[in-house]
């Protein structure tokens, strides 16, 4: 009768609201993009040098990409969803 009465009591929430989810994909989406411009630049012969792997878009642009989308992870997951509204 107890363990009855528990899962009664017990409902099946999530974790997280809607709104850390949007900014959780945000934020995915942007690590992935950054990996993805990061990619690239190789050479087909190991004894050819090819300086496009020190391009802007590699160095710069790409891991500032991923730290902004782990810093909008990290926000998403602090995010409190029930601050506004009133229970």
């Amino acid at each position: 009768m107890g363990e009855k009465k528990r899962k009664e009591q017990s409902k099946a929430e999530f974790i997280f609201g809607k709104k850390n989810y949007k900014f959780m994909l945000i934020g995915l989406a942007c690590i992935v993009i950054g990996f993805i411009l990061m990619a690239g630049g190789g050479s087909d012969d190991p004894n050819v040098f090819d300086p496009s792997i020190f391009s802007w878009r590699r160095i710069r642009l790409a891991p500032t990409l991923v730290l902004i989308g782990f810093g909008i992870q990290v926000y998403a997951i602090l995010l409190n969803p029930n601050k506004g509204s009133k229970k």
